[in-house]
């Protein structure tokens, strides 16, 4: 423990108590300040910060509630919005709110960690997010939900960074990749099984705002206990756009495109599902079969990506999910069918991202990869605010079923883009793909430091 929390009045030395950041430690009567230290750091935390297992373990499952909690709030009030008879238009800025907030609470998260640390930021974002849920059911103002909906992606993202921050203390090079894998299954599966909360209860109601907020104040809960002492705020090696669009633009084009076709589909399916008549059990079979998808798409993805050319997966993955997407303008999307092609459109647009991150980081040497995957990280969010305003202006334009045709446009737009790329540079050598690693694509730019370390030639442009 620093110094600077040492009591020096004798008086206060004497009190029953003290308030460390974790916890009360019972002070004793001596005024040697050599022993009361040795006292306070035997106390330790409930989770023993030297097993890292079960600190893990705690950190795992305090994401998982988190994500679970928001992947419900999201699609709610998507559900909820087209209920209380918002237009089209409306809808999207309101769910949009939650990609804004995004961008700007990574940016405020890592500062407020480095002058009140990573505890007291963490409590104090998910007491906001648990309030938040709950002010959906005061009023039905689209304003108040825009907020909201800003204050729940600031306070998300922010969550993020504390969580991938003590991950980051627990990873070694040993366990590095496999705690970046874990990471993403717990997240992506989490936002998943939040969809399916829908069946608990009817969505007009209040009950599942209440089981949201409930689930993202229990996160709290373990994150807090898991370990001693804080890690240090991470904060990436600058890299500008710029600089990284003059090395490999490619990266940052699918980054963005990707983004956009993250956001619409998370952004406005629940709204489109709720247009076309979708009960509360195929709203949430719907919104959770992509999220699926993502999970079981990343590791055969991540297997032929460091086999197959990582311009040739994205051309593919790209095609797959815009056939995919048309597919569902032809069958009935609330059928098994339609199910299935969500499912695939999921297993392709997640895994798109981590091709991003990897193809990028061909091209870099060692001292640029985090820089340039924390832009990565901006830019997909950047798209992601874009999405949905995107999936708006056709669906207000010329109806519901143009939400897939966002899809279309933005998953097609990735392989047009990349065999652009590869007709315009054929004559430059990629070297062979390796190290390719699952990443959430609303992860952090805390989790950038879960990525690969390797030292790499840079190939000759």
């Amino acid at each position: 423990m620093d110094s600077e929390f040492l009591p020096t009045d004798p008086h206060l030395r004497s009190s029953s108590t003290d308030l460390t950041e974790d916890r009360l430690v019972p002070l004793p009567d001596t005024t040697d300040q050599s022993e009361w230290v040795e006292e306070v750091s035997q106390a330790g935390p409930l989770v023993d910060a030297a097993h890292p297992v079960a600190a893990a373990w705690a950190l795992f499952t305090g994401i998982g509630l988190m994500m679970i909690g928001n992947g419900l709030q999201g699609t709610l009030v998507g559900i909820r919005s087209e209920q209380a008879g918002f237009d089209t238009n409306v809808i999207g800025l309101v769910m949009s709110g939650y990609f804004v907030g995004i961008l700007v609470g990574s940016r405020a998260a890592m500062k407020a960690l480095t002058s009140v640390g990573h505890i007291r930021v963490f409590a104090a974002l998910a007491s906001i997010a648990s309030t938040s849920t709950l002010i959906y059911l005061i009023t039905t103002n689209p304003v108040a939900w825009g907020l909201m909906r800003f204050a729940t992606g600031f306070c998300m993202a922010g969550l993020y960074i504390v969580a991938e921050s003590w991950i980051n203390d627990l990873a070694t090079n040993a366990n590095r990749g496999r705690l970046l894998a874990f990471y993403m299954v717990v997240s992506m599966g989490g936002f998943a099984l939040g969809q399916l909360l829908l069946n608990l209860a009817d969505p007009s109601g209040i009950e599942l705002f209440l089981v949201s907020s409930v689930l993202i104040s229990l996160a709290l809960v373990p994150v807090s206990l898991s370990a001693s002492s804080t890690p240090p705020a991470l904060a990436p090696t600058a890299m500008s756009v710029r600089d990284l669009a003059a090395i490999v633009p490619t990266g940052i084009v699918v980054s963005v495109l990707v983004g956009m076709a993250n956001g619409a589909l998370l952004g406005m399916g629940a709204v489109y599902a709720t247009q076309a008549g979708f009960s509360a059990a195929q709203v949430s079979l719907f919104m959770g079969a992509p999220m699926i998808g993502g999970v079981v798409g990343q590791f055969p993805v991540g297997l032929l990506a460091d086999r197959v050319p990582r311009r040739v997966m994205m051309i593919t993955l790209g095609s797959i999910a815009s056939a995919a997407a048309a597919g569902l303008l032809i069958v009935d999307p609330a059928s098994a069918i339609g199910y299935v092609l969500m499912f695939v459109i999921g297993a392709c647009t997640f895994p798109l991202y981590s091709l991003a991150i990897a193809y990028t980081n061909d091209w870099l040497t060692a001292d640029q990869m985090l820089g340039a995957s924390a832009v990565l990280v901006t830019t997909n969010g950047v798209g992601a605010v874009a999405g949905p305003f995107l999936a708006t202006f056709l669906m207000n334009s010329f109806g519901p079923t143009q939400y897939f045709v966002s899809l279309i446009v933005t998953h097609a737009a990735v392989s047009v883009y990349v065999i652009y790329r590869m007709v315009t540079h054929s004559e430059t050598r990629i070297p062979t793909p390796r190290g390719f690693r699952p990443f959430p694509a609303r992860a952090s730019v805390a989790a950038v430091y879960l990525l690969p370390r390797r030292n790499r030639r840079r190939p000759q442009p």
